[in-house]
């Protein structure tokens, strides 16, 4: 008697769905991406150092590194910016007080995170501009992250794997002297940390019982954000990449962010249509 392929698929199928070690039996090749080892994901390269998501590198169908730059000031970012004049209870204040205070993670000079930075150079980046003068935390409003856009072909999800975080000084805050990088922050160590924080809280002005950490926060995406570079051959900013004769290049950046953020949505869209 002839067995089809098909009739075995169901078999195996029908006895691993009752228990009964089908799984087992069906995988008699090696481990993959897809079906891992019994003994766990050793096999397969996860980042673990920078990444909150475990997604092994075999399963990202997709990826492409995108800068994205959080303004404090505006209306959707309020909650993370803070409260009163001094903005003490925000974001910018609470990374401060866990570095400084709180001794929580390690902070470095750059991205590729070999040049750390001792405590007072912090605090020197952090409270003093170009011309000697010092900073007011309200005027730290920007908080730049680097995250991975991909597609995890193992769960058929869109991801946002976020890197690292970078806080800057602002051009205006420093002096008008061109804006100036803070320190970096892994991403996975800011997310640890704040994740059970009792004071550091994305602020619901609306309903104040459901405030939520900036772990959640982040995780539900409630903030507005600008790309402001993507994976490209020049490693070039978008401001970088406009025409110098344009009319009005601050603009036109932006139009080429949203463009940009409009072509990931269209790239999600169309991936189910087949």
């Amino acid at each position: 008697m002839k067995i089809s392929f098909k009739s075995i698929l169901s078999a195996c199928l029908l006895i691993a769905f009752v228990g009964l070690g089908g799984a087992e039996l069906c995988a008699q090749d090696a481990a993959s991406s897809q079906r891992p080892a019994l003994n766990g994901d050793n096999e397969f390269d996860i980042d673990t150092v920078y990444s909150v998501l475990p997604i092994r590198e075999d399963d990202k169908m997709y990826q492409i590194g995108v800068w994205r730059r959080i303004d404090l000031r505006e209306k959707f970012n309020l909650p993370l910016y803070g409260t009163g004049g001094l903005k003490a209870d925000g974001i910018i204040n609470n990374i401060y007080n866990a570095v400084v205070n709180e001794n929580a993670f390690e902070i470095f000079a750059d991205e590729e995170f070999t040049q750390p930075l001792s405590i007072s150079e912090f605090q020197s980046n952090f409270w003093i501009a170009a011309n000697g003068d010092s900073v007011f935390v309200k005027d730290l409003y920007f908080l730049d992250f680097k995250e991975d856009f991909l597609f995890d072909k193992h769960r058929s999800e869109i991801k946002f794997d976020v890197k690292y975080i970078e806080l800057v000084m602002p051009s205006e805050t420093n002096a008008g002297a061109g804006q100036q990088t803070i320190a970096f922050i892994r991403y996975k160590d800011f997310y640890n940390h704040f994740k059970d924080h009792p004071d550091a809280k994305w602020l619901n002005f609306q309903n104040s019982s459901k405030n939520m950490s900036y772990s959640q926060a982040f995780d539900l995406r409630l903030f507005r954000s600008v790309v402001r570079k993507y994976t490209n051959p020049d490693n070039a900013l978008i401001a970088d990449m406009v025409d110098p004769d344009s009319p009005n290049p601050q603009l036109q950046a932006f139009l080429n962010s949203l463009e940009f953020e409009y072509g990931l949505l269209e790239w999600e869209n169309t991936l189910w249509e087949w």
